[in-house]
């Protein structure tokens, strides 16, 4: 058995569900001591049942399209454990998917802040920790989205994403501080415990999403979805050692579709 990440201490965020808890359950398994951080309580649950495995887990509510939750998980994080290895940024994905024209200002904001200024906020807030050890590992969760239909402001957030990964990877190196991204395509995952949007979908919106799911697919050569152990396992590779002279660097992991 792997045993990748004894006694490092990691952040995984977005973990109560999805790539987010598969990535949970693969580092615990791994000897990982976790840091798991949702905006649902259903962390909670995530957590108590990796406990029962054996696994060092603690959750921690937090809404981290602010500074304050984003600066208060990663005290949290210090205080608890004494350091941070590791920060999985997983928080994010589309609202909505409708052309650019029908949406909304207030959904281009919350599309951003959801998507890009979760990252950044966590990315800001870890940085202290790691320059403070002189070493650490960021993983953040992208998406081939930046190229595609139906969702522009959210694949405008996810280019943002990809743009501080490799501004970052430059600036941290010389503290031996590692950044990398993902970037997924489509994933079959269990239906979601708190949906992103809760409002019913109109005939013209389920086309409209429909559209985006069939583009997805197409633009795979391997014309599918992924699994939740195909977008978990390259996280965990780059944020092990394996990956040691890997910064900077933008994964595509969409069975082909380069984004």
């Amino acid at each position: 058995m792997k045993a990748r990440f004894t006694q490092k201490v990691m952040v995984i965020t977005g973990a109560a569900q999805g790539i987010g808890k598969r990535v949970a359950e693969l580092a615990a398994a791994e000897g990982a001591r976790l840091l798991l951080v949702d905006i649902a309580d259903h962390i909670q649950s995530v957590a108590a049942q990796l406990r029962e495995q054996g696994a060092d887990a603690v959750a921690v509510e937090a809404n981290l399209e602010t500074w304050d939750g984003a600066q208060a998980i990663m005290a949290e994080a210090h205080k608890h454990f004494g350091r941070i290895d590791i920060l999985i940024n997983n928080v994010g994905g589309t609202i909505w998917a409708q052309p650019f024209d029908q949406y909304t200002p207030e959904q281009i904001e919350k599309e951003i802040q959801r998507s890009l200024f979760t990252t950044l906020w966590c990315c800001r807030a870890v940085l202290p920790h790691m320059l403070e050890q002189e070493g650490g590992v960021i993983v953040n969760v992208s998406s081939v989205a930046t190229r595609g239909l139906m969702r522009v402001p959210y694949g405008a957030a996810k280019g943002g994403v990809n743009a501080m990964t490799v501004n970052m990877a430059y600036e941290y190196a010389p503290h031996n501080i590692r950044v990398n991204a993902t970037a997924p395509g489509g994933t079959e995952a269990p239906p979601r415990l708190t949906p992103r949007n809760t409002q019913a979908q109109s005939e013209q919106e389920k086309g409209w999403y429909q559209q985006l799911i069939d583009q997805t697919k197409d633009s795979s050569l391997m014309h599918r979805y992924g699994t939740l152990d195909e977008q978990a396992e390259p996280i965990l590779f780059l944020a092990s050692d394996a990956a040691s002279f890997i910064t900077g660097t933008i994964m595509p992991v969409a069975g082909g579709d380069l984004g």
